[in-house]
């Protein structure tokens, strides 16, 4: 069991840390030959990253509270 919290709890740490990298892409200015993400998928990597972050700390709060 304290296995699996740690895996857990790492990789909420890392959604967490991908989320703040996509929304980061957001304040770059474009530039001709830039790499990395655009402003519009770093947008939606963050919206997805917090989105399962949300879900995995929904599903610990749902496995305490029953």
């Amino acid at each position: 069991m304290a296995l699996v919290s740690l895996v857990v709890g790492v990789a909420l740490i890392a959604l967490v840390a991908f989320a703040l990298v996509g929304l980061s892409a957001r304040n770059q200015p474009a530039t001709v030959g830039r790499r990395g993400l655009s402003p519009a998928a770093g947008t939606a990597v963050a919206g997805l990253c917090l989105a399962a972050s949300a879900l995995i700390v929904g599903y610990g709060l749902y496995v305490i509270v029953s």
